[in-house]
């Protein structure tokens, strides 16, 4: 069988199944959370959401303890697939550099595969949400979304040859990423409402498997692996130390000034990615509350609208990267992001809920862009340790942002649903300052393709 090099048919497929089943789950555990709570479903007999404005009401007092409940348990469920799945992405997205790419690909679809069918009936039986726990923790032992994201990005960074072409094919797969789940977001409603939660979870559970099968059978991996080396036996201990060392030689062997550029960069990057992560995650939970009293349905929609946000962010880092330097660029995203999640805060109504993501048209350009910054100061045989370090702070970054912002927003809710994202607004000033201070040390984007000329060069000269 013929092979070939396009990955992002494996990227559109886990995504749109991963994010069919995010608001999944936050959905169904808020249901099951209530109906424990009020003894009463949680959808009325035309079919929507019940849900209680009356404050002077004793079911608005239980209505706010579900939301509380529900913003915890999400809190803890996060919690408990981040550790293990830092652990497998570090060893795996850096193992590419030598083994190839396809097992960060193939090992995350397997462990969704598994876990969604476990889900599915999981919810027909409606067994207890204390079992929610040990699927995620199973599932996280694969890899799960930080393992396929690292092997994704270093398989698109290897088919890059020109750094202005990097720059717009790793824009390329976060706009599939946003176009995809602004889709599945858009669907997850109708999937509810067409087939209920546990078949959902099985159609999932089938993309997942059509994934594997492409990645085993059509992908061609980018890495070439001499023929001896895929016989050889290498024992546990010798593997996870040669796979470590790729992470630790990325720092330990590099010039101070490009050490110095990948740490700011690392860190710039999860500042900003805590922000946007914890504030955008808790956009379910407030559109269920009142005042808004969101249905599935409309939190669908809700989800669809980023697909235009992911859309003219991409066409932003499109053409801003022919005029501007990619540090501005990520400066008019965040300036952006902050606009829009002032604009959530404020949201009563269901126009300016979705009016909000008028100014977060270009919240989303800082990402791809400082992922492209830091895969232009490495070297090529280093992509994938960079990429899994990328990775595994994704992970720990999302994991720490969503208990921070999930606990404050259950202490919250109560007097001030808002206040979660105007925290989130606020802190972009970190990122903000770090960039300011890149530009007034005089640091240019030229310094990054003379760093790793230099390093070339010295590594052609050792090698002759």
């Amino acid at each position: 069988m013929r092979k070939v090099l396009l990955v992002e048919p494996v990227i559109i497929i886990y995504a749109f199944a991963s994010f069919l089943t995010a608001p999944l789950i936050q959905q169904y555990i808020y249901q099951r959370l209530w109906e424990e709570a009020s003894n009463s479903s949680l959808i009325e007999n035309n079919n929507t959401t019940y849900c209680e404005r009356n404050k002077s009401n004793p079911t608005y007092i239980k209505q706010k303890e579900v939301q509380e409940k529900a913003s915890l348990f999400l809190m803890q469920l996060d919690l408990t697939g981040a550790v293990p799945s830092i652990l497998v992405a570090l060893v795996l997205v850096a193992d590419g550099d030598r083994h190839g790419r396809k097992k960060s690909l193939v090992l995350p679809s397997v462990g969704a595969f598994i876990s969604n069918a476990f889900l599915g009936a999981f919810s027909y039986f409606s067994l207890s949400l204390s079992i929610f726990f040990a699927v995620v923790f199973f599932g996280s032992l694969f890899g799960s979304m930080a393992t396929f994201l690292g092997g994704a990005f270093a398989f698109i960074a290897d088919l890059c040859n020109e750094e202005k072409q990097k720059t717009i094919r790793i824009a390329v797969v976060d706009l599939i990423f946003g176009l995809v789940s602004g889709l599945a977001g858009l669907t997850s409603g109708y999937f509810i409402r067409g087939l209920g939660f546990p078949w959902t979870f099985v159609v999932a559970s089938l993309l997942h498997f059509i994934n594997i099968f492409y990645i085993t059978f059509w992908l061609e991996d980018t890495v070439r692996v001499p023929e001896f080396q895929q016989h050889a036996l290498v024992s546990c201990t010798e593997g996870l130390k040669e796979t470590f060392s790729g992470v630790y030689m990325l720092f330990k062997t590099s010039t101070y000034k490009k050490r110095t550029l990948i740490i700011v960069l690392l860190f710039t990057f999860m500042m900003y990615f805590f922000t946007l992560i914890g504030g955008s995650s808790l956009f379910t939970l407030y559109e269920l509350d009142e005042p808004l009293c969101w249905n599935e349905l409309y939190i669908g929609y809700g989800a669809a609208a980023f697909t235009s946000v992911s859309l003219t962010s991409f066409l932003g880092i499109y053409f801003f990267s022919h005029c501007l330097r990619d540090i501005y660029i990520v400066f008019i995203g965040i300036f952006s992001y902050i606009g829009g999640m002032v604009m959530a805060a404020f949201a009563k109504t269901t126009l300016l809920m979705f009016l909000m993501r008028v100014p977060s048209l270009l919240c989303f350009m800082p990402i791809p862009v400082l992922r492209s910054m830091m895969s232009k100061v490495v070297l090529t045989s280093e992509q994938g340790a960079l990429f899994a370090c990328i990775a595994c702070l994704e992970v720990m970054t999302a994991a720490i942002s969503l208990t921070v912002f999930n606990s404050l927003y259950a202490a919250t809710v109560a007097w001030f649903p808002g206040f979660s994202f105007l925290l989130s607004a606020g802190l972009c000033i970190i990122p903000l300052g770090i960039l300011c201070w890149l530009m007034c040390t005089g640091w240019h984007e030229e310094d990054l393709a003379s760093l790793v000329y230099e390093e070339q060069s010295s590594e052609e000269s050792i090698e002759s």
